[in-house]
């Protein structure tokens, strides 16, 4: 719609304004329209409730509500936090019973994972998606991890939560590490079941697993890495700008992956391990393609 509406020319010698929105299908009060930005008050909503997501994930909207009465002194009814959770793309994580049938609108992939020992580099990768609360809106955050060594192999932010973020972070974790995982791991989330996406898996010749119902604790490592980088960076700096977000993690994602020691490695960092961690080979993406 938007692509129409500029497509209308005020100054146009032969046709009026109204025509020209009358050919085009488009309203013409739609050439007077600005968008608002959100309120501060929406944007600290949204940012106390990624912080209190942080703390514990398993918090619906009736006891969201209660902590932020008790806690904040706010007061909000359930369908505006419904909005800005939808906005945020913020799910509770809860155990479902299965009492409707999944859209039909993209193919399913069976979850890999099942009873599988991960005790190397590149077996498995997985995908995730975060909110990052910035001072004058938001952006989001999308992180490709290698699920041994934890290391962060590839990520990207935009101001916008669909299938080029995702696609970023995955081609960057592809160009820097120049191999393919033999497993994919991601959530259902649109943009993970996208043709798109999983197109560029299918060619590298990746097998694709997709968390099913009861599985959430797998994304237990990268909900971690989303702790870290919020409580340790974004936080405490508040980027107010795209760019600025950017270069800061592009800060952050480098000392974490290459300083900062680790406990559960005997604290060495996640460079460390992927790259002294034997693999059963070194598979290339130029390989994948070819046998794609």
């Amino acid at each position: 719609m938007r692509d129409r509406i500029e497509l209308v020319e005020k100054t146009h010698p032969e046709l009026s304004m109204s025509k020209q929105c009358e050919l085009l299908g488009v309203a013409r009060s739609s050439l007077y329209y600005q968008a608002v930005g959100e309120s501060d008050e929406d944007l600290r909503i949204k940012r106390l409730l990624d912080e209190i997501y942080l703390v514990d994930p398993t918090l619906g909207n009736r006891r969201l509500k209660t902590v932020l009465r008790r806690d904040y002194g706010l007061k909000i009814n359930r369908k505006r936090l419904r909005r800005l959770r939808r906005e945020m793309g913020q799910e509770t994580i809860w155990c479902r019973p299965r009492t409707s049938i999944a859209d039909d609108g993209h193919r399913k992939y069976p979850y890999l994972l099942r009873g599988v020992c991960v005790e190397r580099p590149d077996q498995v990768w997985c995908s995730d998606i975060t909110y990052v609360p910035m001072p004058g809106g938001h952006a989001y955050l999308c992180a490709v991890m290698d699920w041994y060594s934890r290391k962060v192999l590839g990520w990207a932010v935009s101001n916008t939560m669909d299938v080029g973020l995702c696609l970023d972070g995955m081609n960057d974790a592809l160009a820097t590490t120049g191999l393919v995982p033999e497993i994919f791991n991601t959530d259902q989330g649109c943009q993970f079941t996208s043709a798109a996406f999983l197109g560029v898996l299918r060619e590298a010749g990746v097998k694709i697993s997709m968390d099913g119902r009861g599985r959430w604790m797998d994304n237990v490592f990268i909900e971690r890495l989303w702790r870290s980088v919020k409580y340790e960076n974004i936080y405490l700096h508040e980027y107010a700008t795209l760019p600025a977000l950017q270069n800061g993690l592009e800060l952050w994602f480098e000392r974490y992956n290459t300083w900062r020691p680790h406990e559960t490695f005997e604290n060495l960092t996640p460079h460390d391990i992927y790259q002294s961690s034997p693999r059963l080979a070194e598979p290339s993406l130029e390989g994948r393609s070819e046998v794609a």
